[in-house]
């Protein structure tokens, strides 16, 4: 683990950095002696995301009645009537 003040870190930054990331180093920045922030390695990511499975449930599926065609247009009776 390395402690180091913000000045310092500011013009280390790209050393510091290469620690964590070569060498799994935690760095702790500090102002006026007390602990303000951390840096460390991020946890690996998995290398495929996650997915979903997004199977459609037949139980769901949508049947229309005998006849029915989604795409006609409504007759002036089937229109509600605040529509008219």
């Amino acid at each position: 683990m390395i402690t180091i003040n913000m000045h310092e870190a500011k013009s280390r930054l790209s050393a510091l950095v290469k620690a964590v990331e070569e060498d799994g180093e935690t760095v702790i920045l500090c102002r006026n002696g007390k602990e303000v922030a951390e840096i460390r390695r991020r946890p690996q990511t998995p290398s495929q995301p996650f997915r979903r499975n997004l199977t459609p449930d037949p139980s769901l599926r949508v049947t229309f009645a005998p006849g029915y065609d989604p795409t006609e247009a409504l007759t002036e009776d089937e229109w509600p009537s605040e529509y008219r």
